[in-house]
């Protein structure tokens, strides 16, 4: 078991609900409110302030693939963030919904002071990934109940994550509140496709989120063999979705990603930006995808590309 050094953990926690300090105990196992009986466990140096629930498949995929690719998440780090990794030596991050800590690691390398949280154990996931870095910090916890103090970080960012709560804009307010004035805030969400692609998908995520995962998971090796062929991966998943990324594993993890989850909502470019506008935020970017070319640009305005995404950036006033 992994013991935290408390006095490297770079700032205070607090209590989600009530906003008081949490202190470590001597032994590094758990947080407490002092004179209180509120108590956060610490389990292999993390504090944990939920249990997975419905959430629990992000931890299943994660800790069970391997899917982490250096040059490749450095690239779409930057994509879609919009940070410059020359230029994060030395600030505070945020990285919401960190999952299994692939960007959490990107931005610990370039010397950031990194705090990840997730809602579930993939956290423990992102802890190996990220050992040998002392600089990043993993919480498991709630994006709407944050354990920190408001105007906490310098960046703020949250990749394919927001959707898959109840309500994606509560999400989006809780997490904005915690970059500094000044700072940088970039979110990335699906985007709603065609009406006929959404009811198709609506429809077969109806059946396939009550499956057993096991069975699923079975059910997505078969997208992930169509996602390896030719032609097929590039008309046939503009209808029932399932991923073409170049590596298997991946293809399986990226299609189980798509239908287990319990929540997973679609949203328009306009909405985000509406919602950055409203939590203060100013100079807006709406950050292209990562392929370019002429067809795929087509494609993606036209909203037909399915697990495509809206990405923007903004900065707080």
């Amino acid at each position: 078991m992994i013991m935290p050094d408390t006095t490297s953990f770079p700032m205070e926690l607090i209590a989600p609900e009530s906003g008081q300090p949490l202190v470590w105990d001597s032994a590094g196992t758990q947080l407490q409110v002092a004179g209180s009986d509120v108590v956060v466990p610490v389990r292999n140096g993390i504090p944990r302030f939920t249990q997975a629930e419905h959430l629990e498949s992000f931890g299943r995929q994660w800790t069970r693939y391997e899917v982490f690719h250096d040059d490749e998440d450095r690239v779409t780090f930057q994509a879609k963030t919009g940070f410059d990794l020359g230029k994060l030596n030395g600030l505070r991050i945020l990285d919401a919904g960190c999952g299994g800590g692939r960007y959490c690691k990107v931005a610990g390398e370039a010397g950031a002071e990194v705090i990840g949280i997730d809602y579930t154990h993939a956290v423990d996931k992102a802890a190996k990934l990220c050992g040998h870095l002392p600089n990043v910090h993993l919480i498991q916890g709630d994006l709407k109940r944050l354990p920190f103090a408001e105007e906490s970080f310098d960046r703020v960012f949250s990749i394919g994550v927001m959707h898959h709560d109840a309500n994606t804009r509560a999400v989006f307010d809780s997490v904005a509140r915690m970059t500094r004035a000044g700072g940088w805030y970039s979110v990335w969400l699906y985007r709603r496709n065609q009406w006929w692609q959404e009811r198709i998908n609506d429809a077969l995520r109806a059946r396939t989120i009550t499956m057993d995962p096991d069975k699923l998971e079975r059910w997505c090796t078969w997208g992930a063999w169509l996602g390896g062929l030719p032609v097929v991966n590039r008309t046939l998943n503009k209808v029932v979705n399932f991923s073409a990324h170049p590596s298997y594993e991946n293809r399986v993890c990226d299609t189980f990603d798509w239908y287990a989850p319990q929540y997973q909502h679609h949203h328009t470019v306009e909405e985000l930006c509406d919602w950055f506008t409203s939590a203060g935020y100013v100079d807006l970017k709406i950050l292209p995808p990562e392929k370019q070319g002429r067809l795929y640009q087509f494609v993606y305005e036209g909203n037909l590309l399915i697990g495509s995404g809206v990405n923007v950036t903004g900065r707080r006033a």
